[in-house]
């Protein structure tokens, strides 16, 4: 046993079920809880400034909880390598544990990190505590990678229970003294433009209130309603889980097992120990660990077409285009809706991503990086994985994608899944006094009804910015073209 380990925490900001801090306190007498502040080391991909926001509150909570606990959480800014000895060095540590990340940066650096730590004498615990399984572990026979999900899924059920969760502990021992920390104000998260200011009344960052958000989730029973109204944006039938499960506030194992327990499930291995009534929401929650299983696999997916026949493909600059559509001014009230949700929530629900998603890139033929770049500066739950796999779906270059002749029609769409309006009406007040029958397609409403709704088309809401039959048939040529 050491005397003194440090737990490297990135995006595991929690106590309960941490295998890096459960391995660091069976190893050592002392623990020292670490961040190291180091964006430059994800470019391109750095944290946006919805992240930001939220690092900024998580961090802050877990200060709290660890200090409760008779610790409390050092944080320091620099190059990771470089930090790690120095604490090491400053508190004499012969152990390092950290949970495993996997964006395509990750890997290699901690790797490196790893290796030069070792040779310093300093030995070093990686686990796993992130998604429900390895990207390397739910594959093929042959060991390949899979490119459907419906079998990955498939094998998830036939492969045995998920790791039960552990409890962490109730109490820590304390932080050796003079070891030097930055506050969290000091890393400067929080933009000084207060676009973010209604966020806090969304969204409680930290392990409390992610625990506080799963149990109302369960508490509601919307996790068995979730196949019905997981697509309706107008009704609260998501877990809004997300953004705690990217900052790791809880795991993925957390949630399936009580999950599971809520619907009275054993959960043992073979396709029956999840029960039917929670299959479409544990589905969801493997599909996290799908789009982790392909940037694994293809890296190279996080800015490069999965379907390489795409990179040839005459995508179109369209600034106007691209500008109306991150206000919230295109013309199309659902997309409009799904906008401003994201603008003032950091949130999108996720049937509204995709038909944003849907009319810029196939209808207004921007390419999916221009929308995977807004997503990743204004979502909470800003994750790559997810995000780049979203977006290549959509497009139709990705694993799985959809088909390229599968074009969402926004008015069909809010028909089949906001009929009353209810979610148009909340986040385009513009809209608010329109017709059901008429909300979702305003600019073929007959004046009366305009006038009666106090609706002034191209003063009070623009007309559409393109038009979607021929941004459609366009498309479909030019998808058709790549043979």
């Amino acid at each position: 046993m050491t005397t003194t380990a440090i737990v490297w925490l990135r995006r595991d900001l929690r106590i309960d079920d941490n295998p890096a801090l459960n391995r660091a306190l069976a190893e050592s007498e002392r623990v020292i809880p670490l961040y190291i502040h180091a964006p430059e080391e994800e470019a391109p991909w750095q944290p946006g400034a919805a992240s930001c926001w939220w690092l900024h509150h998580s961090l802050r909570a877990l200060e709290i909880s660890l200090r409760r606990r008779g610790s409390g959480l050092v944080i320091r800014r620099g190059g990771s390598g470089t930090v790690l000895r120095e604490v090491a060095r400053e508190s004499g540590a012969g152990l390092v544990c950290w949970n495993r990340l996997y964006d395509l940066w990750a890997g290699p650096r901690d790797e490196g990190i790893g290796k030069t730590l070792a040779g310093a004498g300093i030995h070093v615990k990686v686990h796993h505590g992130s998604l429900l399984r390895e990207p390397w572990d739910n594959v093929k026979d042959d060991g390949s990678m899979y490119r459907v999900f419906t079998p990955f899924w498939r094998r998830y059920l036939l492969t045995g229970p998920e790791e039960v969760p552990e409890p962490g502990p109730a109490e820590l021992p304390p932080l050796p003294r003079g070891l030097g920390s930055l506050s969290v104000e000091d890393l400067d998260l929080v933009s000084r433009i207060p676009w973010h200011r209604a966020f806090g009344d969304c969204w409680q960052p930290g392990e409390a209130g992610a625990m506080a958000r799963l149990e109302d989730f369960l508490g509601r029973s919307a996790v068995f309603e979730y196949g019905r109204e997981r697509d309706l944006p107008g009704q609260d039938g998501v877990s809004g889980l997300s953004a705690h499960l990217h900052f790791g506030e809880l795991s993925a194992r957390q949630v399936w097992h009580a999950v599971l327990q809520a619907a009275g499930g054993s959960g043992g291995a073979g396709e029956h120990g999840v029960p039917e009534r929670v299959r479409p929401f544990l589905r969801q929650l493997t599909w996290r660990d799908f789009a982790h299983h392909i940037l694994h696999h293809e890296p190279r997916t996080a800015e490069d077409p999965f379907d390489r026949r795409y990179r040839s493909f005459p995508w179109d600059e369209n600034p106007e285009l691209v500008l109306a559509w991150q206000k919230g001014r295109t013309g199309i009230p659902l997309v409009d809706a799904g906008m401003r949700q994201l603008w003032h929530t950091g949130w999108m629900h996720n049937r509204v991503r995709m038909l944003a998603a849907s009319v810029l890139t196939k209808n207004g033929l921007v390419h999916w990086l221009n929308g995977a770049r807004w997503f990743w500066d204004t979502l909470v739950d800003a994750d790559l994985a997810n995000n780049t796999m979203g977006w290549q779906w959509t497009a139709g270059c990705g694993v799985d994608a959809a088909p390229y002749f599968r074009v969402f029609n926004p008015a069909r769409q809010g028909e089949r899944f906001d009929p009353r309006g209810d979610y148009v009406r909340t986040w385009v007040p513009e809209l608010a006094a329109m017709p059901s029958r008429h909300i979702h397609e305003p600019w073929r409403a007959p004046e009366a009804v305009l006038r009666q709704a106090g609706v002034v088309l191209d003063e009070d809401y623009p007309r559409p910015v393109l038009n979607l039959a021929d941004g459609r048939a366009e498309a479909l040529r030019r998808f058709r073209a790549l043979g």
